[in-house]
């Protein structure tokens, strides 16, 4: 490996060596479309050692522009390896735009030394790079952070203390809340916890491991007895179970001392760094997204959000030019002076059944809700109740669990999906309006207030918003999941959060609301899964019973114009041609 320091004395000039990206990465380069002309070939200094917080060396390459200049530096620092798709993603891609570019192996993973310790680190290891970067010749003193997921989180570790170089973040589908990850809605989110450890023990290593290793994972999950695995029971499939997994499945309650210090998000608290948030309505980590843009708006915190029809991986691959447009906009307006490509508006969302763009001045745009009521026989309508009483019922049997299909998840399957077949299911139930004689448009959280009893012990409650077209295709919308407690004399009155949206019901589809106790094996199927991580098995069956004092919350619609400059993909990929906005 190069040594830290370059044998280059602090303050020389510097000489960029003749490296430049391997092979791979310029193939993968030449496959993406719609990018902006690059400004600079690139260049490659790879495997430098740079000391971690305790002295571990992180293994680092620097991409950089072959050109004459100052330019300024971006810190990228990844679980997941600097090769395929990081390298040239935000490597090569970033430097051909006239950025210096340090892609970091985490603590403990891509060769780096140390344990990787999920989340524990981050922050130090983070300062203790830039102090290093300080005594680079090529460093000019203006730093910008970006990436996506886990590389999102790294960057509000480092900004809860912020160096005075960092001078802009972008925030791609990221976190910084690792309990809502696994537990978001006070329930386990057991696939994405199996495929978040897939990807931090195997994704550094190469996509074949990777692949491999999410397959066998993928295999598991379909077993009978997956939704309540024992600890420890998925180390075959993970190739060596990660230290952390155990402890992210048994500790269900956010107040544990077990999650201490795991939450960043009093980075987005107060002044600090310009900021531009980039999520997808399918992205498994957007209610995360939306809970950052609200904190950074309260703190008046210069910022942008841009909201795409995305899920957590096709963010980075079909909607990648304009997820690396808006990017590239926001770091050249608060590293190089150049705000040309920012839009007037901090705010720009796809709408969903419309397949537009809209720019507007705030998200949330209203508070103000319509509610809709569970009625006999499937219907839902507008009409309040004059009381509550037992209205449908279903039977729910983890030995059968109720199959999870699309929604916010990190396989393959995300993202909207015929709910047909699943509706047709004994154990789920759907309310569904009339035809619309005129489109409904919604904007913002969708809330379902649910009264409700159950015979049996605890469980969970899974409320989803689907779209019926006229040929009676349901598709969803949008979904969450909420605990169910154990059986009593009194329903339960429970909340589920079911996601944001944006999105336009069009004239003669229907309005529909589908409930179940479960989603497999996207949730474990009691909340917290803490008797099942600790070797028990799974609930018997359970009688649910929904009353008629149960309630869908939707939003009301967006006042923003259509963007004008925006094509119209047939599949909802259309492009914002410009970057987030400085408000």
């Amino acid at each position: 490996m190069t040594p830290s320091a370059h044998d280059t004395p602090p303050g020389s000039a510097w000489a960029p060596p003749a490296g430049r990206p391997p092979l791979s990465a310029r193939l993968m380069r030449s496959t993406w479309r719609g990018l902006p002309p690059r400004r600079h070939a690139a260049g490659l200094e790879p495997g430098l050692v740079v000391p971690a917080a305790d002295g571990s060396p992180l293994v680092t390459d620097h991409y950089f522009p072959r050109a004459e200049g100052e330019f300024p530096t971006l810190l990228v620092r990844s679980p997941y390896g600097r090769g395929l798709p990081w390298g040239p993603q935000y490597g090569m891609l970033f430097a051909e735009q006239g950025f210096h570019v340090i892609l970091q192996s985490c603590r403990g993973t891509g060769g780096s030394g140390g344990l990787f310790d999920l989340w524990r680190n981050e922050a130090a290891d983070g300062l203790a790079t830039v102090a290093w970067l300080r005594e680079q010749p090529w460093f000019e003193g203006a730093l910008g952070t970006v990436g996506p997921s886990y590389l999102g989180y790294a960057q509000w570790a480092l900004a809860l203390e912020p160096p005075p170089e960092l001078k802009a973040m972008v925030v791609q589908l990221g976190l910084h809340d690792p309990w809502a990850l696994f537990h978001a809605g006070g329930v386990l989110h057991l696939e994405n916890a199996l495929l978040v450890a897939a990807g931090m023990t195997h994704q550094h290593r190469g996509v074949l491991a990777l692949v491999k290793a999410s397959a066998r994972v993928r295999r598991v999950l379909r077993g009978p007895t997956a939704a309540a695995p024992p600890q420890g029971s998925y180390a075959a499939a993970l190739g060596g179970e990660p230290p952390w997994l155990d402890g992210v499945i048994a500790h269900g309650d956010p107040e544990d001392p077990y999650w201490r210090g795991a939450s960043t998000a009093r980075a987005a608290e107060g002044p600090g760094v310009p900021t531009a948030l980039i999520t997808g309505w399918h992205d498994v980590l957007a209610g995360q997204t939306f809970e950052q843009y609200a904190r950074l708006r309260r703190a008046g915190r210069e910022s942008s959000l841009l909201v795409g029809p995305w899920t957590h991986a096709s963010a980075l691959r079909q909607g990648w030019p304009e997820v690396f447009a808006e990017s590239l906009a926001w770091l050249r307006a608060h590293l190089c002076s150049d705000p040309s490509g920012l839009r007037p508006t901090p705010v720009r969302v796809h709408v969903g059944g419309e397949d537009v763009w809209r720019d507007l001045d705030a998200w949330p745009q209203s508070p103000e809700t319509t509610s809709w009521f569970p009625a006999p026989d499937g219907h839902l309508i507008r009409q309040a109740p004059a009381g509550s009483a037992p209205l449908a019922s279903f039977r729910h049997d983890p030995a059968d669990p109720t199959p999870s299909v699309g929604g916010p998840l990190l396989s393959l399957g995300a993202g909207p999906r015929d709910n047909t077949a699943l509706e047709a299911r004994e154990d789920v139930l759907t309310f569904t309006g009339p035809p619309l004689t005129e489109p409904v448009e919604i904007a913002g959280p969708v809330l379902a207030r649910l009264s409700v009893s159950t015979d049996g012990a605890p469980g969970v409650v899974f409320a989803r918003l689907c779209d019926v077209d006229p040929r009676g295709r349901s598709t969803h919308v949008c979904d969450g999941p909420a605990p169910l407690p154990a059986g009593g004399p009194s329903p339960a009155r429970i909340t589920a959060a079911m996601g944001a949206t944006a999105y336009r019901f069009a004239t003669g589809h229907r309005i529909r609301w589908q409930l179940s106790a479960g989603a497999h094996p996207r949730f474990a199927p009691e909340p917290g899964a803490g008797d099942a991580a600790a070797g028990g098995g799974p609930a018997g069956p359970v009688r649910v019973t929904v009353h008629s004092d149960s309630a869908l919350l939707l939003p009301h619609g967006l006042p923003g114009p259509v963007v004008d400059d925006t094509p119209r993909g047939a599949v909802g990929w259309g492009s914002p041609t410009r970057g987030g906005a400085a408000r």
